[in-house]
């Protein structure tokens, strides 16, 4: 990777990893930070890519309408696959939640890892995405990881990791996170694809 693609990745990754941390209370809202370069770098089809962020966005519209600010829900849509992270205060408010986000059109399956907690702080958030940063920019600088193809989400200390990737693809990513300073947990959350299909997607992203 050349040094200057390698630096506005890098750029791009800590803008992204930052700004949910910078939106307060409720759920995270898709920056405009560099879209463009990285819709052009993803495994996803724009039209994928522009989907996963209009779930994102009706599903924090339905969570905050039927629970108002009783939850704190990060809300993350990769191919269509939601993740659901952050604090509930109790178990009957936790176990809603999918049947909540499950009511948005065209989403393929719904990942329910929200916990019963209080809201973290803003100190707590800060952390998760100085770790997400992290992970990002050591992605980066590793030969062995295209770290456009991860979605990687932190929740306290806990790292999720997303894409459209091989087994190897996922080892890699795996250990570059599980190896990064304040992680405690690594939960894989990928769609798995083989290395022909990979070799397709990556010669579609080539020609966007």
């Amino acid at each position: 990777m050349n040094n200057g693609l390698r630096s506005t990745l890098l750029a791009v990754a800590l803008a992204a990893a930052v700004a949910p941390a910078l939106q307060g209370c409720f759920p995270v809202v898709a920056t405009s930070v560099g879209t463009g370069a990285m819709m052009a770098a993803d495994r996803r089809s724009s039209g994928a890519y522009v989907e996963d962020e209009g779930i994102e966005w009706k599903a924090a519209a339905r969570i905050k309408e039927k629970l108002g600010d009783a939850v704190h829900v990060n809300i993350t849509s990769y191919n269509r696959n939601v993740l659901l992270t952050g604090e509930a205060p109790d178990a009957n408010t936790q176990a809603q939640l999918p049947g909540i986000v499950g009511t948005v059109a065209n989403i393929r399956g719904i990942t329910n890892d929200v916990q019963v907690a209080g809201h973290s702080s803003l100190t707590s958030r800060s952390n998760d995405a100085l770790i997400t940063s992290k992970i990002k920019a050591r992605m980066i600088d590793d030969d062995r990881v295209d770290a456009h193809l991860i979605k990687v989400v932190t929740e306290a200390s806990t790292v999720y990791l997303m894409g459209l990737v091989t087994q190897t693809e996922a080892e890699d990513a795996t250990q570059v996170a599980r190896t990064t300073s304040g992680v405690k947990k690594v939960i894989r959350v990928f769609e798995y694809i083989d290395e022909a299909e990979a070799r397709k997607m990556d010669a579609h992203v080539g020609s966007k």
